[in-house]
């Protein structure tokens, strides 16, 4: 193989180097195949063109000189026969014939002419057929040469290496990375962070929109003309040219107030509901009411009535999206009470032309009332019911048409209270789709990076009676593509993650996962990773990932570069605190 046609100019020497010789195939099955490894008993690997081969080392990317295309595939095993295990003892230091097995797992092929990478075998190695280690550069260009038939791109992000080195980099064009949205998944120190950091890094180099929902407050750090940063609550450590925001309360559908207020029994939901809808109405029509509420204890029903049947009102009274004054609705549920035709103040009178007196039921919703003034005085939702900021829905309207790259909305200042914290997160989420729907994104898709996705996804609200799914990033999972919305979740822990959403991404980069839970999920959301592949995942290297997925069937293995910015995630300096 002296040279290759078209893409191959890269390797003018060719891909299967004699320097790289690992050895032959010994044993062919469906899933893999064994090589008889000339160079096991070498006491360390060698190196060739600036980057160290183990030449039979587990998780050595190979090629296999087959019959039509080359095969590409990853060493899972090593091992020696039964018999000979007793050559390898502690005064071993490397004998020149030792008969070493490796077992080798079959990943894709490699055409020939212009080393277009395939998932799949097109035809399997012969007994005999020589294996070579696979280069760095190759390994590092796998991406771009599977998808080779495309016009090249300009816009390429460098995510890091395949080698300790950085000789040979990876450049992943970002169709590919948020084109069927990103999971970046991995234990606490794996470098879940970084990477995070790193992508965001790489997209400001070019005309990308980001909103980044920061949870913790650890992307403070970025700054300059293209970053704007607003924060919700009263955050510990803000970014320097942070704005404090507000949610409206209009940003929240009547299924979140119902489930957050949490009304009970058959008295306290049918009145909550009355009550929100005699708001709409007071707001849709403010001269049918009195200082924003209705008055129904022994009022006329006729101008209500009225008001209702206007073609322009009654359309809205039943929108559940219709805003009106939450701090009227002690007021008005006290309203709501009454008795429906007249009654209540002489027995028997009846009066279909208005509403009677208090009907006693009142009594029943004082648990309601006391459970909607701890919410509405809860520091919890101050960026809700109180805030005077800058409402955060006018910031990301004006981040959609400005020339802005990253918009940072730091959570790390609403608490978990009242479960504050989901419900905003899953209001900004609605909100965005909503925006997506319209096609306010169309001429220039939005990445939404959501970080501790764990702590927002399959998330419910209420009690029984009443109960609402916090179910917005979930749908962006499902829809938002298509409207120009990508999602990119990290977590530390995959298997919070409704398994529906993770079926959803078609780009998953998972640094470490201890726990096997963890790699279950991962095992089943991508139907191209086997247990051979992800039994690589407790064992990176912090800041090591695997790339897979639909764009990735091949698991690529990379060293993510370091970012320039760094997450501020460290813990407390015990040295310099305790001296």
């Amino acid at each position: 193989m002296e040279k290759i046609k078209g893409k191959a100019d890269d390797f003018p020497k060719g891909l299967l180097r004699v320097e790289l010789f690992m050895g032959v195939v010994s044993s062919v099955a469906a899933y893999s195949v064994q090589v008889n490894l000339t160079d096991a008993s070498s006491p360390s690997g060698s190196f060739f063109s600036g980057g160290r081969y183990g030449r039979g080392e587990v998780g050595e990317f190979v090629l296999i000189e087959g019959q039509v295309n080359l095969i590409l595939g990853r060493v899972v095993e090593v091992r020696i026969p039964e018999g000979d295990r007793q050559i390898i003892n502690p005064t071993y230091s490397g004998k020149p014939r030792l008969d070493a097995i490796g077992k080798i797992q079959l990943l894709g092929s490699v055409a020939m002419d212009d080393l277009k990478v395939s998932a799949g075998v097109d035809a399997y190695p012969r007994l005999g057929d020589r294996v070579y280690a696979a280069p760095h550069k190759f390994v590092a260009q796998i991406p771009k040469f599977m998808d080779i038939d495309t016009k090249e791109s300009s816009i390429l992000l460098t995510l890091g290496s395949v080698d300790m080195a950085h000789e040979s980099i990876v450049l992943i064009k970002p169709e590919k990375l948020f084109g069927r949205h990103c999971a970046i998944l991995g234990a606490t120190g794996g470098g879940k962070s970084w990477t995070t950091a790193r992508i965001i890094e790489e997209c400001l180099k070019y005309k990308a929109k980001i909103i980044l929902i920061d949870a913790t407050g650890e992307y403070r750090n970025f700054a300059g003309q293209n970053t704007q940063h607003a924060h919700l609550g009263n955050p510990v450590v803000k970014a320097k040219d942070s704005s404090e925001g507000s949610l409206p309360a209009t940003s929240f559908m009547e299924s979140d107030f119902i489930a957050l207020f949490e009304p009970a029994g058959k008295v306290q939901g049918p009145k909550l509901r009355a009550a929100i809808r005699s708001l709409r109405l007071a707001n849709l029509k403010p001269e049918v009411a009195t200082d924003g509420f209705i008055k129904k204890i022994d009022q006329s029903k006729v101008a209500i009535e009225q008001a209702e049947r206007e073609e322009s009102v009654s359309v809205k009274l039943d929108d559940p999206h219709q805003e009106f004054d939450v701090h009227k609705l002690v007021k008005q549920l006290e309203q709501e009470c009454v008795y429906p035709d007249g009654f209540g103040k002489v027995r028997g009178e009846k009066d279909t032309s208005k509403w009677g007196g208090e009907d006693g039921n009142f009594s029943h919703c004082l648990s309601l009332v006391s459970r909607i003034n701890g919410i509405l005085t809860s520091s919890a939702f101050h960026c809700v019911f109180k805030s005077t900021g800058i409402p955060l829905t006018s910031k990301i309207d004006e981040f959609t048409i400005n020339k802005s790259k990253l918009l940072r909305i730091c959570l790390s200042g609403v608490s978990y209270e009242f479960r504050a914290r989901e419900i905003v997160a899953n209001a900004i989420g609605r909100y965005l789709l909503s925006k997506a729907r319209k096609g306010d994104f169309n001429n220039n898709p939005m990445v939404l990076i959501v970080d501790e996705a764990h702590n927002f996804l399959g998330r419910s609200i209420g009690g029984e009676d009443y109960i609402t799914h916090l179910d917005a990033f979930e749908m962006i999972a499902k829809e938002g593509r298509k409207y120009g919305l990508n999602i990119c979740l990290a977590t530390q822990r995959p298997r919070d993650i409704v398994e529906g959403v993770l079926s959803q991404i078609g780009t998953l980069i998972v640094h470490r996962l201890t726990n096997d839970r963890d790699r279950e999920v991962v095992e089943r959301a991508c139907g191209e990773i086997d247990r051979a592949a992800s039994a690589f995942l407790p064992n990176l290297k912090p800041g090591e990932a695997a790339i897979i997925g639909a764009d990735f069937p091949i698991p690529l293995t990379i060293q993510i570069d370091e970012p320039n910015i760094k997450p501020q995630s460290g813990g407390p300096d015990f040295q310099k605190s305790w001296k």
